[in-house]
């Protein structure tokens, strides 16, 4: 079983990658966005408690967001494998997924980190704005804080993954095919 944490900026194509790679490796792919939506969407217990904390503004706490994780997982323990998008962000939240797999008798495989400079992926985040109409893609200065809000809250995960001899950083930078080549060749390494 293969379990992937996909990492990167905003911007770098996460979203893009993780479905090609769902597709190559019939993994399943759960974004944590995805299961907090859904949970809320359909008034579950944990939806409940989850909409309670967002609606005050404040973060779920992480043991409801482990729990939502939990329930996908075991509803989907026949799968090859697992890509986590948006989870872990902390290094609280990374102890907390590795217990939740030690309990399905597997563990994280790689977290892969796709690496992109700044300014493209500032000018890849206008570019989509355009279409998006996301207003956190049309705005230079919030995307400059998005991207520094994520090399401050995540940089403590590269060296817990470092630690673990399962961070692999990827070239994040070309074309979607070439970007999708490199990540084929780690994974077969991993």
């Amino acid at each position: 079983m293969k379990n992937i944490v996909l990492f990167g900026p905003p911007g770098a194509g996460k979203g893009t990658q993780a479905e090609i790679i769902k597709q190559e490796y019939d993994l399943f792919h759960i974004s944590t966005g995805d299961v907090f939506r859904y949970n809320i969407k359909n008034n579950t217990n944990l939806g409940l408690l989850a909409k309670g904390f967002m609606d005050k503004g404040e973060l779920v706490p992480d043991q409801i967001t482990i729990d939502m994780l939990s329930d996908v997982v075991e509803k989907n323990s026949h799968v090859n494998g697992f890509i986590f998008d948006g989870f872990p962000r902390t290094e609280s939240q990374a102890h907390a997924l590795d217990s939740l797999l030690e309990n399905f008798n597997t563990s994280i495989s790689g977290m892969i980190a796709l690496e992109v400079d700044d300014e493209i992926l500032i000018s890849r985040l206008l570019e989509r704005g355009k279409d998006s109409g996301r207003a956190d893609d049309s705005n230079r200065e919030i995307i400059e804080n998005r991207i520094s809000e994520y090399y401050n809250k995540t940089a403590i995960l590269k060296t817990y993954y470092q630690r673990k001899n399962c961070y692999y950083g990827v070239n994040g930078i070309g074309e979607i095919d070439e970007i999708t080549s490199r990540i084929i060749d780690l994974m077969s390494k991993i």
